[in-house]
């Protein structure tokens, strides 16, 4: 298949282009070579490769500072996003556009499902939002993927800043009133390759499965990486951000199992062969 990523240089893109590159003609598209805010650019470039799935890694994605830059992260998330969609509707191409468990609002006591009612409650969580609902407007042929707790081999993320912060430190505070799922982007871009070969479109939930608290992902690396560390648990209360986070977000994975799909594995299965991968590359770099 040929296919079109966008965000190719973020933390999923890259695993993303990584995993299909070798499977499919494969045209990785970071900023610099495509500016999604740029209507006519989209047009031009989709219109130029002809791809038959465009996969919609990029993404405003700083939570807190989108409080006080919401133009630029509708702008992106939401106009962007419209410009992908109308530009893939013009050559026949789907559209796989990667969402968010921030377009909840996490007062659920058991994992959302696809269809239930989104309520989000920060900006970033609200743009994304509006970006599903331009691709369910203008797209016949989408996927949307949300996902949430992502971490991988590029890019920053909780189980990197957990592993260097231990090396500092000999104790740790960590909330344990937040709760959701651990997702591997190599688990995750394994997912979307599978979908996007397929016409079963339509809202999807994919995560490592399993649920969790920070704390409980935050103990886990430490044990998993053999780290000697005093982890106490806290409250959200004791660390306030700018932006309001879902305290239950876990995601039920009912549209991967209707639709004959593979679940992912469980989160701390995914962990464990992260923490592998970071070891294998260090070992490589010395």
């Amino acid at each position: 298949m040929r296919i079109v990523v966008t965000g190719a240089n973020g933390q999923l893109g890259q695993d993303v282009v990584k995993l299909l590159e070798c499977k499919h003609e494969i045209y990785g598209l970071g900023k610099e070579q495509l500016d999604i805010t740029n209507e006519s650019q989209c047009l031009n470039i989709i219109k130029d490769l002809m791809p038959e799935v465009v996969i919609h890694c990029a993404a405003y994605t700083a939570v807190d500072l989108a409080e006080t830059e919401e133009d630029k992260a509708y702008k992106v998330n939401a106009v962007g996003t419209r410009n992908l969609v109308v530009a893939s509707e013009k050559v026949g191409a789907k559209l796989c556009y990667i969402s968010t468990d921030y377009v909840f609002d996490g007062t659920a006591s058991n994992p959302y499902r696809e269809y239930d009612n989104t309520n989000p409650q920060s900006i970033y969580g609200k743009s994304k939002r509006a970006g599903e609902f331009l691709v369910q407007t203008l797209s016949s042929k989408y996927f949307i993927v949300r996902t949430s707790w992502m971490y991988g081999k590029y890019g920053v993320n909780f189980v990197k800043t957990m592993l260097k912060l231990a090396e500092d430190c000999d104790s740790l505070k960590v909330v344990n009133d937040q709760f959701g799922s651990p997702t591997y982007t190599v688990d995750l871009a394994g997912f979307l390759e599978q979908l996007v070969q397929t016409e079963r479109y339509g809202i999807y939930h994919a995560s490592n499965s399993g649920v969790c608290s920070w704390f409980d992902f935050a103990s886990a690396i430490f044990e998993e990486s053999r780290v000697e560390i005093n982890v106490l648990p806290c409250t959200t209360g004791e660390f306030p951000r700018p932006a309001p986070r879902p305290r239950y977000s876990a995601m039920e994975h009912f549209a991967i199992r209707a639709n004959g799909f593979e679940d992912l594995r469980p989160w701390r299965e995914g962990l464990r062969a992260f923490l592998k991968e970071l070891k294998e590359n260090r070992n490589e770099n010395c």
